[in-house]
């Protein structure tokens, strides 16, 4: 496991407030997501590690900050786990929900408005949506919409956990392939990669080891796809969806922030 995440409210804050100030997006304390990592079938392991798209892998779990660096990262369940399930095995799960990480207290997005807003994971389908984890609206919705508005802006600040997946894989030539290690230690293989992404992103090889027009950026306003995208040869696969099942209190919370962002908080976009 590797782990940075904050340990106090102060640091969290700090978190959220470059998510909102890079990513527009308000009460965002990191970007979650987990991919399939492809390996050499384990030797006597029969279907431990075979999962439903038939090859065998390993799991990475992980939380992303505003900038690329990895928060947070889960390595080594087994494939057959279901993607639901991934997550809700992890230690750091159960500290968020035991509320054990010094998290800020919810609050209001601005005056004079009373309704307040929890600091939470941005979570695609693959997640369950709690009052630590936001995922984004279903199905499709008109242009102008407070619906679209906010999954744009949703899928918008999520492009971060993607750009790391998609910078370890540019740079680091062991996702290419399945990885042709046992599972321990395709699993250090897999954390030791992280530790080196977020140590070269902090020092001043940063530009070397992920020049700028590697990752998505933001250009007068609109984004422009980092080249990463343009490579297809992968062992990482997303998890699969998960239903929504949620309280009334949450979709009120999302609907507040879908309409703050129509009529307060607007940004341009394609």
């Amino acid at each position: 496991m590797f782990q940075q995440v904050p340990s106090t409210r102060e640091e969290w804050l700090r978190v959220s407030d470059n998510f909102e100030a890079k990513w527009n997006f308000p009460h965002a304390i990191g970007a979650i997501d987990g991919k399939h990592v492809r390996i050499q079938a384990p030797k006597n392991s029969g279907s431990h590690y075979f999962n439903y798209k038939n090859f065998f892998n390993i799991v990475l779990m992980a939380i992303v900050d505003a900038d690329y660096n990895f928060l947070y990262a889960d390595v080594g369940c087994q494939g057959r786990m279901s993607d639901g399930g991934v997550w809700r095995h992890t230690k750091l799960y159960e500290k968020f929900e035991n509320n054990n990480l010094n998290i800020p207290e919810p609050a209001v997005l601005r005056v004079p408005y009373s309704i307040e807003v929890p600091y939470m994971l941005l979570g695609d389908k693959a997640f369950a949506f709690t009052p630590y984890c936001i995922r984004p609206f279903s199905g499709t919705h008109p242009t102008g919409s407070p619906q679209r508005e906010f999954n744009y802006r949703h899928s918008r600040a999520r492009r971060t956990v993607e750009n790391a997946f998609g910078i370890l894989n540019s740079v680091f030539r062991v996702f290419s392939r399945p990885i042709q290690q046992k599972p321990e230690v395709a699993r250090k293989i897999v954390l030791a990669t992280i530790c080196l992404h977020n140590f070269l992103r902090k020092r001043q090889s940063r530009n070397t080891y992920s020049p700028p027009e590697l990752a998505d950026r933001i250009v007068e306003g609109h984004i422009v796809e980092g080249s990463w995208r343009s490579s297809s040869a992968t062992v990482m696969r997303n998890l699969g969806q998960v239903p929504l099942r949620t309280s009334r209190d949450l979709v009120t919370m999302r609907e507040h922030i879908a309409n703050d962002f129509i009529h307060n908080n607007q940004i341009n976009h394609r």
